[in-house]
Parts: C-alpha cells; sequence; structure tokens
C-alpha cells in the first residue's frame, strides 16, 4: 500500500479516536443541558465535555465554585476551589486501543512508521485544539499537560500496535534485525523473549480478569445498598442516566482497585483509610451508588482471595511451558527460572503503572488520597505470580524431561495384490475370485499353508489325526525337505481316458536342493499330495 495511503488512514483513526470520545461526552451533557438546567449557559457546555475528555486521559482538572454557589449550599469557602485527577479509564482505554489497532494495521500494510507518525501528530493536534479552546473560569487545567498526556496515551499503544504488527509481517529494518539477533541465540534461549511478551499478557488478561469477577460479586452482594444510594440521590430519568454513565466510564477504573483488593494491599477512599481483604476502614463516603459495593467490613473467607493471582500465574505458566520447545535430554532450568522472573517482573511493573493511573482525587479535604498504592501493588502481584508461574515452570514436566522421541510406523496393509514373497496356496483353483500375483518358479509355499481342496474332510484340526490318513496329513505337516522333480516328458500317445481311474504318481526322487531358494514349486507339493494319497487308498477331491 502506498505511504500516503497509510498516513491518510492512520491520521482518520487519530480524527475518529478523538470525535468518539469528545461524542460520548458531549451528547449526554447536552441532554442534561436541555432537560436538567432551566436557564443552561451554552457556553460552558463545551468547556465541561472537554473537561471530562481531559480527565479521561489522565489531565488533573482544576474547580473553582462560585460564591453564589458557596452562599447557597453552606460550603466552607475552603474548599471552594480542588482538583479532581481520579481518572475514568474507559476514555484513555478506548483511544489507547483504537491507537493499537491503527498502529499493527499501518505495519501490516506495510509502513508502521509511517503510520504511527501520521496518526501521533494529528492526535496531538486534536488535543492542542482541545486544551486551547476549552478554557473556562470554572473549570481549568494545564494546558502543557492537557495536549502532552493525551497525546502519550495515543502515542505509546500506537507504537506498541506497530512493533507487533511489524513482528508478524516483517519490515526489512530494526524490528527484523531484533528477531534475527533472538533466532541465533542458543535454541533453549531463543524462545524467551517471546514467550516472556506472551506471558505478560495473559497474565495482565487473567488478572484484569480478576478484577472484573470481583466487581461483579461485590454489586450483587451489595445490590441493596447501590440501589439504596439511587434512590437518596433524588435524580430524575436525565440525571439517572447521566450518572449511570459516569460510573460506566469509571468502571475500569474500578476494576484495577478489584486487581489490588484481590492481591492483598487494597485501595484507599480518602486520607488515612484502608479497603483491603484483612481488614476495612473507611470514614464517611461521596453518596455514589457504586461505593455502596464497598464492604463495610471484612471475612475471614475473604483472604483466600489471595490466591486467584497465584492461580493466574500458574495458568500463564502451564501456557508457557506447553509453548517451550521439547528437548532431547532433561530440561535446562536456567532458561524457565529466568521466563519466570521476567513476567513476574514485568508483570509487577504493569502493577505499578495500574495504580498510579487508578488513584487519584475526587474530592476536597480527605478526598484527595484514593486508589491504591503502586509500590505494594507492584511487590505482591510480583510474588504472587512468580509464586504461581514457578509451580508450573520449574517442575517436571508430566512424561518427564524426556524429549518426545516419534518414531514412524512403516504402513503395514492387511492385504495386497502386489507381490510378495510367498502366496498363500489356497487361492480360487476356478478363476472365480481375484488372484493375487504369483511367485516365480522355485519361490515354493510355507510347510503350514495347505490347500483346503486337499483336505480330508474326517481329518481333525491337529497335526496328528487318528487313522492312516490322520498320519500322512501329520507326517506332512512337517517342513518338506528340498527335492528335485523328475524331468517332465511328453504324454504318452495312448493317454488312458478321462474317465478312467488316475493312476499312481511316479515316486518322486529326493535331492539336496531344490531350486535356487531351496524350496519347492507349486507343481512338486501337489505332485507330493497326491502321491501321499495314493499311498492310503485316497483321491485328492478326498473320496477314498
Amino acid at each position: 500500500m502506498h505511504r500516503l495511503l497509510i498516513a491518510l488512514l492512520a491520521a482518520l483513526d487519530a480524527v475518529l479516536a478523538a470525535a468518539g470520545g469528545i461524542a460520548v461526552v458531549l451528547a449526554p451533557l447536552a441532554l442534561l443541558w436541555v432537560f436538567g438546567i432551566g436557564d443552561p449557559d451554552w457556553g460552558a457546555l463545551w468547556p465541561a465535555s472537554a473537561a471530562v475528555w481531559h480527565l479521561g486521559h489522565l489531565v488533573p482538572v482544576t474547580i473553582t465554585l462560585p460564591d453564589a454557589y458557596l452562599a447557597a449550599t453552606g460550603i466552607d469557602p475552603s474548599f471552594a476551589t480542588f482538583t479532581l485527577s481520579l481518572a475514568p479509564l474507559a476514555f484513555a482505554a478506548f483511544t489507547g486501543l483504537f491507537a493499537a489497532r491503527s498502529g499493527s494495521r499501518a505495519a501490516e500494510a506495510g509502513s508502521g512508521l509511517t503510520g504511527w507518525l501520521s496518526g501521533s501528530l494529528v492526535f496531538a493536534a486534536l488535543s492542542a485544539g482541545i486544551a486551547l479552546t476549552s478554557q473556562a473560569s470554572l473549570v481549568t487545567s494545564e494546558t502543557w499537560l492537557a495536549i502532552l498526556l493525551p497525546s502519550l496515551v495515543f502515542l505509546v499503544p500506537s507504537l506498541i500496535g506497530a512493533i507487533a504488527g511489524a513482528w508478524r509481517v516483517g519490515d526489512d529494518g530494526p524490528v527484523d534485525a531484533v528477531r534475527g539477533w533472538i533466532e541465533r541465540m542458543p535454541s533453549t534461549w531463543a524462545s524467551v523473549p517471546g514467550l516472556a511478551l506472551r506471558g505478560l499478557a495473559i497474565a495482565t488478561l487473567g488478572l484484569v480478569s480478576v478484577g472484573a469477577v470481583v466487581v461483579l460479586a461485590g454489586l450483587i452482594a451489595r445490590a441493596s445498598q447501590v440501589i439504596g444510594l439511587y434512590q437518596a440521590s433524588n435524580a430524575d430519568g436525565v440525571g439517572a442516566t447521566v450518572i449511570a454513565l459516569g460510573q460506566l466510564l469509571y468502571l475500569p477504573t474500578l476494576v484495577l482497585w478489584a486487581v489490588s483488593f484481590a492481591a492483598g494491599p487494597g485501595f484507599a477512599l480518602g486520607t488515612d483509610t484502608a479497603v483491603t481483604p484483612a481488614a476495612t476502614q473507611v470514614g464517611a463516603l461521596p453518596g455514589i451508588p457504586v461505593l455502596g459495593a464497598v464492604p463495610d467490613s471484612t471475612s475471614s473467607w475473604l483472604l483466600l482471595l489471595v490466591l486467584l493471582p497465584v492461580a493466574v500465574g500458574a495458568l500463564t505458566g502451564w501456557i508457557l511451558r506447553s509453548r517451550m520447545p521439547v528437548t532431547a535430554g532433561p530440561e535446562p532450568l536456567a532458561p524457565r527460572l529466568v521466563l519466570a522472573v521476567v513476567v513476574a517482573v514485568l508483570t509487577g511493573g504493569v502493577g505499578a503503572l495500574a495504580a498510579v493511573v487508578s488513584s487519584g482525587s475526587i474530592g476536597p479535604g480527605r478526598l484527595a488520597d484514593t486508589g491504591p498504592q503502586p509500590g505494594p501493588l507492584a511487590l505482591t502481584l510480583g510474588l504472587e505470580v512468580l509464586v504461581g508461574l514457578a509451580i508450573l515452570l520449574l517442575s517436571p514436566r508430566l512424561g518427564g524431561d524426556e524429549g518426545d522421541e516419534r518414531h514412524e510406523e512403516p504402513d503395514e496393509r492387511g492385504f495386497s495384490y502386489a507381490a510378495r514373497e510367498h502366496v498363500p496356496f489356497d487361492r480360487d483353483e476356478h478363476g472365480t475370485g481375484p488372484t493375487p500375483t504369483g511367485s516365480p518358479t522355485g519361490a515354493g509355499i510355507p510347510h503350514d499353508v495347505w490347500p483346503s481342496a486337499y483336505r480330508d474332510p474326517d481329518a481333525v484340526a491337529t497335526d496328528t489325526g487318528l487313522g492312516a490318513r490322520g498320519s500322512a496329513l501329520g507326517a506332512f505337516s512337517s517342513p518338506v525337505p528340498a527335492v528335485s522333480a523328475p524331468p517332465v516328458s511328453a504324454p504318452p500317445a495312448s493317454a488312458p481316458p478321462a474317465s478312467a481311474p488316475p493312476a499312481s504318481a511316479p515316486p518322486v526322487s529326493e535331492s539336496p536342493a531344490a531350486g535356487s531358494s531351496g524350496e519347492l514349486s507349486d507343481d512338486e507339493v501337489r505332485a507330493r499330495i497326491r502321491a501321499a494319497w495314493s499311498e492310503h487308498g485316497g483321491e485328492p477331491d478326498g473320496t477314498s
């Protein structure tokens, strides 16, 4: 694809990412301005929408309450100005996913660098435009932060997506150079970098899933408190809709809080407060309905939640172990140990980053400190995931540490018409069925294969029978010595008619060898059988 087209598509992705985030805020606020405010100030709609968008992209927003509002509500004038910095991470998640998709698509089209630069520059320009046009007396933010932080929220995921896309399809540049350097490493170490990144992704996804389950369980267990806070708000339909939408935008933030709660360190809901599985200490909380899911007290059973990150680590270790190359001998310990430590350290780093972006201020005074602490969360997540990884990565395989030895089994068919060393003698003598390929003269047959047409019906199935016929058959069940066939002469002119009784077969003289293979031909075997039947007064067709 042409580079100009790639740049244009990446720029379009940036425009859609910014416009989508703004529209999510602007639409409900416009409804609130129309139906919820008697005499709305339309000049404040855009600054309010931009402030929410900035807050969702990690930009702290300073709010200054007017004096008339302070007088009407009786709020202490010392609380007239405060900072909101707890981000509704749904905006950042939307922008990041959009950016990663854009970068990956540009790389797969053949020009990841062009797409990344184009999209990042366009999004930075849009962020600057929003920041410069949304300043107001009631809601303000630092202009340079309002430009830098949203740009980074787009730039970093776009770069990660571009690198991932180039890794999949190649870029004939630095990514391929790094891939070549990794592939030149020893076979036991070459898979470690890729498995480490895969393990980080699996562990991160697993921890987010754990947080989502904990949030859902809390909402179900304390549904009555959540509903009670909704009723206490006395909001009409429009107000309830805006409150519900705002809580949905904060849902990723709550999930990260739940991850910290399950890991053990918990989170704060104000200065000198803590919500952990071991103990809960909170004061007066804002009347936000979703905060009704925060437990008032704890139970010793909640301590079992710390096993969930360990289980995530074990699952990650099992997946990574199944993708590690199988060696011919015992698996070396060093690559597995390094892989476990690297994945645990990276997971701890992601935990610290999650704590940073999910903490901040939600109001004045004691509400200026909310969310998890980066250090404790990083340490506990890293250790818990490391324990789970070690269980599966450092233990022997279920089948032992021996390499898989797979042998190709020959294709042995049950029956074939191809030529073979021995051909069963009891084939269809009358040509009513398929005739297998015969052996050359002198190949002979096995001694234990006898024509069914020449068996005595009265003889038993064993090699030794009763009577003369059984004895004769038992004698011929032993290996036949090699004999030489007599010369075949032309039949005499006065041959007996077909109805005459058959004459006894001429005796067969023995010879030290018969043919090159030392075995009898089919005609020689038939002659010996007829001679044996003649000596005992029988016929080849079984009549005596």
